[in-house]
């Protein structure tokens, strides 16, 4: 029925406003800060108030990543697309410069929040995927890193990505980068083959695990984790030095706020349905006894309309009460 339809459409649209949230709340300067400190071996030794003052402002999922597009763009900020003639498009989560020592080497970074892993979900492998957008930050930097031949100013980039299915004993950190593999004689020393990383961060599905051993994954599953909003800030705060401040605040507010909505028209949702169900129940036992819609309108206490909206419904079955879910799909 519409109404159905609509609140299936409303929680979609919540939905996707929750994945936004989730992409924002990761773009957090502070949240960024651990990620490169705890996963991306460059900025290890730093502290996490150096990381934050090394990190542009993030563009937030408006990066394209073909090639072609992003050198449009200033030097100073990321340019929101990449493109090449003949390619599709697709859409960074966030992106950001970060800048390292006193050589201000350039980082070209980019965080990806993958809700899952599986190829047969996904309807690709994961790596090849991660491989392209490595790819494609390399490439796009022709014409604004690096012109013409000058492959030695190409900027480093890595690539983390943020993954939200994993079992409970299956937290991890990978890391894809080139490996160098003497085949014959003397081994070449080549100094450049850090360029390009790839990081897969694995979070736990289940939100009633043991805390993870590793401290980054611990603070993204408490950072992303449904729950109560205040007691998450105190966590992340005492647990894991978050500073609260206004920005942070609204950031994580928004998120369990959008999550909170989402919990309850999921619930309203599913008790429409079963009510739905139910009334198709009843409808298909009267149509057996050769009722009219008329007389079961009376029978039930329901508009007329809405009985014979699943009059015609269930005609195409024959009446069977068996064949509810599939009436019930008619009708949305």
């Amino acid at each position: 029925m519409e109404t159905n339809l609509s609140k299936a459409i409303d929680i979609t649209n919540d939905t996707a406003r929750y994945d936004e949230s989730v992409k924002e709340l990761l773009a957090d300067k502070q949240v960024l800060a651990r990620i490169l400190k705890y996963s991306v071996e460059e900025f290890a030794e730093l502290s996490l108030d150096e990381i934050i003052k090394s990190i542009s402002e993030p563009d937030i999922a408006g990066i394209r990543v073909e090639p072609g597009m992003t050198n449009l763009g200033k030097v100073e900020k990321q340019s929101e697309e990449d493109f090449v003639p003949g390619e599709g498009k697709n859409i960074y989560d966030i992106r950001f410069v970060a800048y390292l020592g006193t050589e201000m080497i350039k980082f070209l970074i980019n965080v990806e929040a993958q809700k899952s892993t599986k190829h047969y979900d996904l309807g690709y492998h994961l790596d090849n995927r991660i491989i392209f957008y490595l790819s494609r930050m390399i490439s796009a930097q022709k014409e604004i890193e690096f012109f013409n031949s000058d492959y030695d100013n190409i900027k480093a980039v890595r690539s983390s990505w943020i993954c939200m299915d994993s079992n409970a004993d299956e937290d991890s950190i990978n890391r894809i980068r080139f490996v160098q593999e003497n085949v014959y004689g003397k081994m070449m020393e080549l100094a450049n083959l850090d360029k390009v990383q790839g990081i897969i961060i694995r979070l736990r599905q289940k939100e009633n695990v043991e805390s993870s051993k590793n401290y980054l994954i611990a603070m993204l599953e408490e950072l992303l984790k449904k729950g109560d909003k205040e007691k998450k800030k105190k966590n992340l705060s005492s647990n894991f030095g978050l500073i609260m401040t206004e920005e942070t605040i609204r950031r994580i507010d928004h998120m369990c706020n959008l999550s909170d909505l989402i919990v309850e028209q999921g619930i309203e949702q599913g008790i429409e349905q079963g009510n739905v169900l139910h009334l198709i129940g009843q409808v298909c036992k009267k149509m057996k006894k050769g009722k009219t819609v008329t007389e079961i309108a009376e029978d039930l206490e329901e508009p007329a309309q809405k009985i014979e909206q699943i009059y015609k419904a269930a005609l195409k079955y024959n009446a069977n009460e068996k064949e509810k879910d599939k009436i019930y799909a008619e009708l949305n």
